[in-house]
């Protein structure tokens, strides 16, 4: 008789924490989910991430555009620049003027200044 008044006891008492763990447990599952997975909000970030290296990156490549946009512009027949093409011409035939000094640019921006040297002795 003890023991049934015990597992009836127990039943009343698991049919009371059940409900409770039952939805417990689905909000443990919804809330992982909300924040983990494909769709949670941390992949939510990351992409919001990506999209704003995206935005930078196309506004760079645009202004990058812009400028040889220009500079088409100036070298077309229509509407040539002379200094543009001056420019252009002795780049491509790789000319200067005897008077000209020239002044080369590394890569990484820094300048290759020529040394200084006496000029030659005059006759």
């Amino acid at each position: 008789m003890r023991l049934m008044l015990m597992i009836k006891d127990f039943r009343s008492r698991a049919r009371n924490v059940i409900g409770p763990f039952v939805g417990l447990t689905l909000v443990v599952y919804f809330a992982y989910h909300t924040v983990q997975g494909d769709r949670g909000l941390i992949a939510w970030w990351r992409l919001n991430k990506e999209v704003v290296q995206a935005e930078t990156t196309l506004a760079g490549l645009d202004a990058v555009r812009d400028k040889l946009d220009h500079r088409d512009v100036l070298l077309r027949p229509d509407h040539l620049d002379p200094d543009m093409l001056e420019e252009r011409a002795r780049i491509m035939l790789n000319m200067g003027r005897d008077n000209e000094v020239v002044v080369l640019r590394h890569p990484d921006g820094t300048l290759d200044l020529p040394e200084k040297t006496a000029p030659p002795p005059q006759q």
